[in-house]
């Protein structure tokens, strides 16, 4: 199985009441609601931030990104779709110019930069109450995934760590759902190859990181 929506909790009402009250504030904005343009940001920062930094893998870059991408959505807003939902289309466009300062970066160095990246997640607050065995795997698995390419990595995250399916992450990278399924799958092949030292213990965690059951 590569990508499917088996087993994930059934969120319809939930969603269709956050994608209502969206679709409010985007009206509201359109009409100069300034109010409703901060309730928006503050809905979404904190996971668009989560993605961006997961992508750029420094701190300073993610914010400006995400900074940048709520700008453009903004001075576009007259343009948005109702047919989709606001975080559907500000993570595309976070997603294009994370993309786009990555392959500047590529071009200008002839790779991207692992060795500046940090491979922890010692910007979490819970981060110093796990063991260093697990803090040590988990970095490991984390570095796993910073030498995925930017399209795989992007839909790992968002399929694993932000729960969108694989027709909301077409829509965030632009491509066909196939294509997604095959990110999908040729990431979780590269994953493996990398972590194939793990131990059995240690792949049972990765399963629970990744979401998967072999």
């Amino acid at each position: 199985m590569v990508c499917s929506d088996i087993g994930k909790p059934l969120k319809k009402t939930s969603e269709n009441k956050s994608k209502s009250h969206e679709q409010l504030l985007v009206r509201r904005i359109q009409q100069g609601d300034q109010p409703a343009m901060r309730e928006l940001v503050y809905l979404h920062k904190d996971r668009l931030y989560a993605f961006i930094f997961r992508m750029a893998r420094n701190h300073h870059n993610a914010e400006e990104i995400c900074q940048d991408a709520f700008l453009k959505a903004f001075a576009s807003i007259d343009s948005f779709s109702p047919n989709y939902r606001f975080s559907t289309w500000l993570f595309t466009i976070g997603y294009r110019v994370c993309l786009n300062r990555l392959r500047r970066k590529t071009a200008l160095t002839g790779d991207i930069d692992l060795a500046a990246l940090s491979i922890s997640d010692n910007d979490t607050p819970s981060a110093s109450l796990e063991s260093s065995e697990a803090s040590e795997l988990k970095g490991r698995v984390w570095q796993a995934v910073d030498k995925l390419s930017p399209p795989q990595r992007a839909t790992v995250l968002l399929f694993y760590r932000h729960d969108h399916s694989c027709q909301e992450i077409s829509r965030v990278l632009e491509v066909p759902v196939a294509t997604v399924k095959s990110h999908l799958h040729r990431a979780r092949l590269q994953l493996r190859k990398s972590l194939e030292s793990l131990s059995e213990k240690d792949l049972r965690e990765f399963r629970n990181f990744s979401g998967t059951a072999g």
